[in-house]
Protein backbone atom coordinates (compact mmCIF):
# COMPACT_ATOMS: atom_id res chain seq x y z
CA UNK A 1 0.00 0.00 0.00
CA UNK A 2 2.25 2.37 0.46
CA UNK A 3 4.21 2.16 -2.92
CA UNK A 4 0.66 3.73 -4.19
CA UNK A 5 1.13 7.39 -5.33
CA UNK A 6 -1.67 9.75 -3.74
CA UNK A 7 -2.48 13.56 -5.25
CA UNK A 8 -5.00 15.87 -5.61
CA UNK A 9 -6.24 17.37 -9.28
CA UNK A 10 -8.42 19.91 -9.82
CA UNK A 11 -10.87 18.02 -12.40
CA UNK A 12 -13.96 20.21 -13.76
CA UNK A 13 -14.24 22.55 -10.99
CA UNK A 14 -13.40 19.91 -8.14
CA UNK A 15 -10.35 18.99 -5.95
CA UNK A 16 -10.36 14.96 -6.71
CA UNK A 17 -8.05 12.84 -4.85
CA UNK A 18 -6.17 9.74 -6.80
CA UNK A 19 -4.32 6.79 -5.89
CA UNK A 20 -2.03 5.31 -8.66
CA UNK A 21 0.55 3.13 -9.64
CA UNK A 22 2.45 1.27 -12.44
CA UNK A 23 3.04 2.60 -16.01
CA UNK A 24 1.75 1.16 -19.50
CA UNK A 25 -1.73 1.45 -20.72
CA UNK A 26 -4.27 3.03 -18.10
CA UNK A 27 -6.65 1.11 -16.37
CA UNK A 28 -9.29 3.64 -14.53
CA UNK A 29 -11.36 1.59 -11.51
CA UNK A 30 -14.41 3.13 -10.40
CA UNK A 31 -15.80 2.45 -7.18
CA UNK A 32 -18.99 1.52 -6.29
CA UNK A 33 -21.18 2.89 -2.47
CA UNK A 34 -19.98 2.90 0.24
CA UNK A 35 -16.33 2.50 -0.92
CA UNK A 36 -13.70 4.44 -2.06
CA UNK A 37 -10.58 3.89 -4.28
CA UNK A 38 -9.37 1.76 -1.38
CA UNK A 39 -11.90 -0.97 -2.58
CA UNK A 40 -9.41 -1.46 -5.39
CA UNK A 41 -6.06 -1.92 -3.64
CA UNK A 42 -5.73 -5.91 -4.12
CA UNK A 43 -5.91 -5.05 -8.12
CA UNK A 44 -3.65 -1.51 -8.31
CA UNK A 45 -0.88 -3.46 -7.49
CA UNK A 46 -1.75 -6.74 -9.20
CA UNK A 47 -2.58 -4.57 -12.60
CA UNK A 48 0.92 -2.17 -11.63
CA UNK A 49 2.80 -5.78 -11.49
CA UNK A 50 0.87 -6.65 -15.06
CA UNK A 51 2.30 -4.23 -17.07
CA UNK A 52 -0.19 -1.47 -16.96
CA UNK A 53 -1.17 1.94 -14.82
CA UNK A 54 -4.02 1.79 -12.33
CA UNK A 55 -5.69 4.76 -11.12
CA UNK A 56 -8.21 4.96 -9.46
CA UNK A 57 -10.00 8.02 -7.97
CA UNK A 58 -12.24 8.64 -4.90
CA UNK A 59 -15.36 9.95 -6.95
CA UNK A 60 -16.75 13.11 -6.26
CA UNK A 61 -18.67 13.19 -3.12
CA UNK A 62 -16.63 10.70 -1.84
CA UNK A 63 -13.28 9.90 0.26
CA UNK A 64 -10.65 12.94 0.30
CA UNK A 65 -12.37 14.22 -3.34
CA UNK A 66 -14.34 17.33 -2.65
CA UNK A 67 -17.82 16.79 -1.73
CA UNK A 68 -21.07 19.39 -3.45
CA UNK A 69 -23.46 20.39 -0.85
CA UNK A 70 -25.71 20.07 -3.65
CA UNK A 71 -27.50 16.93 -4.56
CA UNK A 72 -28.13 18.43 -8.42
CA UNK A 73 -24.27 18.55 -8.30
CA UNK A 74 -24.29 14.63 -8.57
CA UNK A 75 -25.52 14.03 -12.43
CA UNK A 76 -24.15 11.30 -14.22
CA UNK A 77 -22.99 14.39 -16.16
CA UNK A 78 -21.39 15.38 -13.59
CA UNK A 79 -19.52 12.44 -12.46
CA UNK A 80 -18.57 11.87 -16.52
CA UNK A 81 -17.86 15.04 -16.75
CA UNK A 82 -15.27 14.82 -14.02
CA UNK A 83 -13.73 11.29 -15.21
CA UNK A 84 -13.19 12.82 -18.80
CA UNK A 85 -11.53 16.14 -17.49
CA UNK A 86 -9.10 13.69 -14.89
CA UNK A 87 -8.01 11.70 -18.10
CA UNK A 88 -7.55 15.06 -19.65
CA UNK A 89 -5.51 16.16 -16.83
CA UNK A 90 -3.14 12.99 -16.82
CA UNK A 91 -2.90 13.44 -20.59
CA UNK A 92 -4.38 10.08 -21.44
CA UNK A 93 -6.42 9.99 -24.76
CA UNK A 94 -8.29 6.52 -24.28
CA UNK A 95 -8.29 3.91 -21.08
CA UNK A 96 -9.29 0.80 -20.39
CA UNK A 97 -12.37 0.92 -17.80
CA UNK A 98 -13.25 -1.15 -14.71
CA UNK A 99 -16.11 -0.32 -12.78
CA UNK A 100 -18.19 -1.69 -9.69
CA UNK A 101 -21.60 -0.92 -8.38
CA UNK A 102 -22.16 2.54 -8.73
CA UNK A 103 -18.96 2.98 -10.41
CA UNK A 104 -20.43 0.23 -13.02
CA UNK A 105 -23.08 2.82 -13.88
CA UNK A 106 -20.80 5.82 -14.49
CA UNK A 107 -18.39 2.84 -16.58
CA UNK A 108 -21.43 2.49 -18.86
CA UNK A 109 -22.50 6.34 -18.93
CA UNK A 110 -19.03 7.35 -20.03
CA UNK A 111 -18.93 4.69 -22.86
CA UNK A 112 -22.28 5.85 -24.10
CA UNK A 113 -21.68 9.52 -23.97
CA UNK A 114 -17.77 8.88 -24.79
CA UNK A 115 -16.99 5.97 -26.71
CA UNK A 116 -14.09 7.38 -28.06
CA UNK A 117 -11.94 7.65 -24.61
CA UNK A 118 -12.60 3.96 -24.06
CA UNK A 119 -11.12 0.94 -25.13
CA UNK A 120 -12.51 -2.05 -23.47
CA UNK A 121 -14.97 -1.91 -20.51
CA UNK A 122 -15.54 -4.33 -17.78
CA UNK A 123 -18.34 -4.16 -15.22
CA UNK A 124 -19.05 -5.32 -11.47
CA UNK A 125 -22.78 -6.39 -10.02
CA UNK A 126 -24.70 -3.83 -12.28
CA UNK A 127 -25.18 -4.41 -16.16
CA UNK A 128 -26.00 -1.64 -18.18
CA UNK A 129 -29.78 -0.84 -18.61
CA UNK A 130 -31.40 0.84 -21.36
CA UNK A 131 -32.84 3.98 -20.73
CA UNK A 132 -36.90 4.14 -20.54
CA UNK A 133 -38.54 6.79 -21.49
CA UNK A 134 -42.11 6.26 -19.06
CA UNK A 135 -40.45 4.74 -16.02
CA UNK A 136 -38.90 7.01 -14.09
CA UNK A 137 -36.06 4.90 -12.05
CA UNK A 138 -37.09 5.86 -7.97
CA UNK A 139 -40.82 5.83 -8.75
CA UNK A 140 -40.71 2.03 -10.41
CA UNK A 141 -38.27 0.41 -8.10
CA UNK A 142 -40.52 2.22 -5.52
CA UNK A 143 -43.75 0.28 -6.71
CA UNK A 144 -42.03 -2.94 -7.58
CA UNK A 145 -39.76 -2.78 -4.15
CA UNK A 146 -41.85 -0.43 -2.05
CA UNK A 147 -41.08 2.05 0.21
CA UNK A 148 -38.57 0.48 2.30
CA UNK A 149 -36.46 -0.68 -0.57
CA UNK A 150 -32.98 1.15 0.48
CA UNK A 151 -32.85 3.26 -2.74
CA UNK A 152 -36.33 4.55 -2.00
CA UNK A 153 -35.21 5.67 1.76
CA UNK A 154 -32.44 6.99 0.63
CA UNK A 155 -34.20 10.22 -1.50
CA UNK A 156 -35.07 12.42 1.43
CA UNK A 157 -31.95 14.83 2.03
CA UNK A 158 -30.83 14.80 5.53
CA UNK A 159 -33.12 11.83 6.93
CA UNK A 160 -30.90 8.68 5.84
CA UNK A 161 -27.81 11.40 7.12
CA UNK A 162 -29.34 11.32 10.59
CA UNK A 163 -29.98 7.96 10.84
CA UNK A 164 -26.23 6.64 10.09
CA UNK A 165 -24.68 9.64 12.13
CA UNK A 166 -26.99 8.40 15.34
CA UNK A 167 -25.25 4.52 14.58
CA UNK A 168 -21.81 5.90 13.64
CA UNK A 169 -19.85 5.40 10.20
CA UNK A 170 -18.37 1.59 11.26
CA UNK A 171 -21.32 -0.04 12.35
CA UNK A 172 -23.06 1.50 9.06
CA UNK A 173 -20.26 0.26 6.86
CA UNK A 174 -19.89 -3.03 8.45
CA UNK A 175 -23.79 -3.79 8.08
CA UNK A 176 -23.63 -2.66 4.41
CA UNK A 177 -20.59 -4.53 3.87
CA UNK A 178 -20.94 -7.45 6.03
CA UNK A 179 -24.07 -7.96 7.37
CA UNK A 180 -24.62 -10.83 10.36
CA UNK A 181 -26.97 -13.29 9.56
CA UNK A 182 -28.10 -13.56 13.34
CA UNK A 183 -29.09 -11.17 15.94
CA UNK A 184 -25.64 -11.28 17.46
CA UNK A 185 -22.49 -9.63 15.56
CA UNK A 186 -20.60 -11.96 13.84
CA UNK A 187 -16.87 -11.94 13.02
CA UNK A 188 -15.75 -9.91 9.79
CA UNK A 189 -15.24 -11.93 7.00
CA UNK A 190 -12.06 -13.13 5.69
CA UNK A 191 -12.36 -10.57 2.81
CA UNK A 192 -12.70 -7.73 4.98
CA UNK A 193 -10.63 -6.80 8.43
CA UNK A 194 -10.88 -4.70 10.83
CA UNK A 195 -7.93 -2.42 9.81
CA UNK A 196 -9.96 -2.04 6.14
CA UNK A 197 -13.13 -1.12 8.01
CA UNK A 198 -11.66 1.24 10.12
CA UNK A 199 -10.03 2.86 7.12
CA UNK A 200 -12.94 3.34 5.17
CA UNK A 201 -15.08 4.68 8.41
CA UNK A 202 -12.08 7.58 8.94
CA UNK A 203 -12.78 8.37 5.55
CA UNK A 204 -16.66 8.25 5.74
CA UNK A 205 -16.31 10.13 9.34
CA UNK A 206 -14.46 12.90 7.36
CA UNK A 207 -17.06 13.49 4.46
CA UNK A 208 -20.11 12.11 5.90
CA UNK A 209 -22.51 10.14 3.33
CA UNK A 210 -24.28 13.19 1.71
CA UNK A 211 -22.18 12.89 -1.48
CA UNK A 212 -22.35 8.98 -1.37
CA UNK A 213 -26.25 9.41 -0.99
CA UNK A 214 -27.03 12.40 -3.57
CA UNK A 215 -25.85 9.72 -6.15
CA UNK A 216 -29.58 7.88 -5.32
CA UNK A 217 -30.96 11.44 -5.18
CA UNK A 218 -29.82 12.00 -8.77
CA UNK A 219 -31.13 9.16 -10.15
CA UNK A 220 -34.47 10.39 -11.80
CA UNK A 221 -32.38 13.56 -12.51
CA UNK A 222 -30.32 11.21 -14.81
CA UNK A 223 -33.29 9.75 -15.97
CA UNK A 224 -34.30 13.44 -17.55
CA UNK A 225 -30.89 14.19 -18.68
CA UNK A 226 -30.01 11.07 -20.61
CA UNK A 227 -33.35 10.78 -22.37
CA UNK A 228 -31.46 12.02 -25.51
CA UNK A 229 -29.56 8.58 -25.35
CA UNK A 230 -32.60 6.99 -25.09
CA UNK A 231 -32.43 3.64 -27.03
CA UNK A 232 -28.44 3.87 -27.89
CA UNK A 233 -26.35 0.91 -27.04
CA UNK A 234 -23.01 1.02 -25.80
CA UNK A 235 -20.59 0.45 -28.89
CA UNK A 236 -17.40 -0.69 -26.50
CA UNK A 237 -16.43 -3.98 -26.31
CA UNK A 238 -17.11 -5.13 -22.86
CA UNK A 239 -17.26 -7.40 -20.14
CA UNK A 240 -19.59 -8.36 -17.31
CA UNK A 241 -18.82 -9.91 -14.03
CA UNK A 242 -21.52 -10.70 -11.25
CA UNK A 243 -21.56 -13.12 -7.96
CA UNK A 244 -24.58 -15.41 -8.18
CA UNK A 245 -24.84 -14.24 -4.47
CA UNK A 246 -25.22 -10.46 -5.29
CA UNK A 247 -28.33 -8.40 -4.29
CA UNK A 248 -28.15 -6.47 -7.92
CA UNK A 249 -28.16 -10.06 -9.31
CA UNK A 250 -31.05 -11.05 -7.10
CA UNK A 251 -33.23 -8.21 -7.64
CA UNK A 252 -36.83 -8.48 -10.10
CA UNK A 253 -36.18 -9.27 -13.53
CA UNK A 254 -31.76 -8.79 -13.32
CA UNK A 255 -31.34 -12.25 -14.52
CA UNK A 256 -33.80 -12.53 -17.27
CA UNK A 257 -32.74 -9.21 -18.77
CA UNK A 258 -28.78 -10.54 -18.25
CA UNK A 259 -29.50 -13.66 -19.76
CA UNK A 260 -32.58 -13.51 -21.91
CA UNK A 261 -30.56 -11.12 -24.79
CA UNK A 262 -31.67 -8.46 -24.36
CA UNK A 263 -28.34 -7.06 -22.56
CA UNK A 264 -26.50 -8.59 -25.30
CA UNK A 265 -28.84 -6.09 -27.56
CA UNK A 266 -28.55 -3.04 -25.90
CA UNK A 267 -24.14 -4.03 -25.34
CA UNK A 268 -23.84 -5.64 -28.77
CA UNK A 269 -20.12 -5.63 -28.52
CA UNK A 270 -20.29 -8.04 -24.78
CA UNK A 271 -17.84 -10.27 -25.19
CA UNK A 272 -17.70 -12.29 -22.01
CA UNK A 273 -20.36 -12.32 -18.80
CA UNK A 274 -19.00 -14.90 -15.70
CA UNK A 275 -20.93 -15.61 -13.18
CA UNK A 276 -18.87 -16.34 -9.92
CA UNK A 277 -20.58 -19.03 -8.17
CA UNK A 278 -21.08 -17.96 -4.12
CA UNK A 279 -19.95 -14.67 -4.26
CA UNK A 280 -21.89 -11.68 -2.88
CA UNK A 281 -22.08 -8.14 -4.14
CA UNK A 282 -18.47 -6.59 -3.41
CA UNK A 283 -16.16 -9.07 -5.81
CA UNK A 284 -13.45 -7.78 -6.48
CA UNK A 285 -12.65 -7.24 -2.74
CA UNK A 286 -13.96 -11.18 -1.97
CA UNK A 287 -12.23 -13.08 -5.00
CA UNK A 288 -9.42 -10.08 -5.87
CA UNK A 289 -6.81 -12.88 -7.51
CA UNK A 290 -10.22 -14.60 -9.85
CA UNK A 291 -11.41 -11.16 -10.33
CA UNK A 292 -7.51 -9.65 -11.62
CA UNK A 293 -7.42 -12.60 -13.65
CA UNK A 294 -10.78 -12.10 -15.60
CA UNK A 295 -10.37 -8.45 -16.47
CA UNK A 296 -6.88 -9.01 -17.26
CA UNK A 297 -7.46 -12.09 -19.48
CA UNK A 298 -9.82 -9.59 -20.89
CA UNK A 299 -7.89 -6.19 -21.60
CA UNK A 300 -4.78 -8.22 -22.54
CA UNK A 301 -7.21 -8.97 -26.01
CA UNK A 302 -7.02 -5.36 -26.90
CA UNK A 303 -3.42 -4.21 -26.24
CA UNK A 304 -1.14 -4.13 -29.35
Amino acid sequence: MESIHHRMLRVNGIVMHVAEKGSGPSILLLHGFPELWYSWRHQISCFAARGFRAIAPDLRGYGDTEVPPSPASYSILHIVGDLIALLDVLAIDKVFLVGHDWGAIVAWNLCMFRPDRVKATVSLSVPFRFIHPAKKPVETLRTMLGDNFYICRFQVPGAMEAEFSKAGARAVLRKIMAPSKSPQEEPLPSWLSNEDLDYLASKFEKSGFSGALNYYRSMDLNWELTMPWAGAQIKVPAMFIVGDDDIVYKLPGVQDYIHNGEFKRDVPFLQETVIMKSVGHFANQIKPNEVNDYICGFINKFLP
